[in-house]
């Protein structure tokens, strides 16, 4: 069985695309490069993020999704159903293209197989992370001008999922992340949205995350045990740790992924402040059960910024382990 340091540390999933790979996209799009030389770009992109993932001292590092424009947008290209008609803005400049739901939903082909197994190919552990957008993030997230409801779209989108994590366990996948930031949206659809969820992991022999952040957690801690996966990450940083003490309340017992980088702030935190924090959720976890990351992905920093903050957070999480050596703990825990 594989062995992670305790208090392992990973990526969210985004990352910083290298200046010279946007730059080779404007490229493409104007006719001047072709698709081959723009696929080497991307593939090379993928081996910059892991260096700067290595040099920072991940243990369970990802590409950086830098082969992908958006997290729906990138999925909704490639299934069957979707239309997209333009742009609209997430937060301050961050725009996405919103995709419109007009026909069944439908999958066609795989869609991360290659990423996958090129990230294998070029990763310093096996013990990497793929991440994919869940059913209802992707629902929530576009518009449905086909389905009656939006539990019939979500239920749906959960099969084509749940195909290509299939695909993607049959090429080797151990680490998979299901991205669901909208989960929390709407507190009437939550009891129909976890199932849909569940339905998208039916059969999946992997380590399963969730990532969910930004927003009212108290419409979703009830019911987070409820999920079927090994641990959810959470967006912590930015609200002070607050909802720890929720999590307690509702008995929450699977792993923990904690937030303890702010990605929308340009401030580095210090690898003592990294420390402190840790050591404060401590208090609420057992180390054996937490692992450490950013609030989310780090794409909109500055790549030098994003690195930096990794750099901190390893530095930090390092302090931590040196002290629970002291206390008796062992250096190391399952992956699963």
């Amino acid at each position: 069985m594989a062995e992670l340091p305790i208090l392992p540390t990973t990526v969210i999933g985004s990352y910083p695309r290298p200046k010279w790979l946007r730059e080779a996209i404007r490229l493409n799009k104007a006719g001047k490069l072709s698709d081959e030389e723009l696929t080497e770009a991307f593939n090379d992109a993928a081996l910059s993020v892991l260096h700067d993932h290595y040099v920072a001292g991940i243990d369970v590092p990802t590409d950086g999704e830098v082969k992908r424009d958006e997290m729906v947008e990138y999925f909704a290209e490639r299934l069957k159903g979707f239309r997209f008609y333009g742009p609209v803005r997430v937060w301050g400049t961050a725009y996405y293209v919103k995709p419109a739901v007009v026909s069944k939903i439908e999958y066609l082909r795989p869609l991360l197989v290659d990423e996958f197994l090129y990230t294998k190919s070029i990763s310093y552990t096996d013990n990497f992370k793929i991440t994919i957008t869940g059913p209802y993030t992707l629902a929530y997230w576009s518009y449905n001008e086909f389905y009656r409801t939006r539990k019939d779209l979500v239920f749906d989108l959960a099969k084509v999922i749940n195909q290509e994590l299939h695909n993607l366990v049959n090429v080797g996948a151990k680490i998979i992340q299901i991205d669901e930031p909208a989960i929390h949206s709407t507190k009437e659809d939550i009891d129909w949205a976890i199932e849909a969820v569940n339905e998208s992991l039916k059969g999946i022999d992997a380590k399963l995350v969730m990532h969910i952040c930004y927003g009212d957690y108290r419409i979703i801690a009830p019911y987070l045990n409820e999920f079927n996966v090994d641990q959810i990450n959470f967006a912590l940083k930015i609200y002070d740790y607050k909802y720890l003490d929720l999590f307690k309340k509702y008995d929450y017992n699977k792993e923990i992924g904690v937030g303890v980088i702010d990605v929308h702030n340009r401030r580095i935190e210090s690898p003592e402040e990294v420390k402190k924090d840790i050591l404060s959720v401590i208090n609420y976890f057992e180390p054996n059960k937490i692992w450490i990351n950013p609030d989310c992905g780090l794409k909109l920093l500055p790549r030098s910024i994003a690195f930096q903050k990794m750099v901190s957070m390893v530095k930090g999480t390092q302090m931590v382990r040196e002290e629970l050596k002291k206390k008796g703990y062992t250096d190391t825990i399952s992956l699963r």
